[in-house]
């Protein structure tokens, strides 16, 4: 293996925004800042929202429901 070609390794401690903190090995540095992990990550927490998304969708129909017949009267 040549030597000097590899990054140096750091006992690294990432700290999340909710409060969470965890150690690791990181080559970026020995401080790791993130905004979400899986601690407050609502996959991982069960705390999913679900949207409906059936209003917007048949709005979005609605809205271009003339456009496919639009662009075949202007022969495009």
């Amino acid at each position: 293996m040549k030597k000097d070609i590899h990054p140096k390794l750091h006992k690294a401690t990432v700290r999340c925004h909710c409060g969470y903190e965890s150690e690791l090995y990181s080559t970026i540095g020995e401080e790791v800042s993130t905004e979400i992990c899986s601690n407050c990550h609502p996959f991982y927490t069960g705390k999913q929202r679900f949207v409906d998304t059936a209003g917007r969708i048949d709005r979005f129909k609605k809205k271009f429901a003339n456009f496919d017949a639009a662009s075949k009267v202007k022969g495009n």
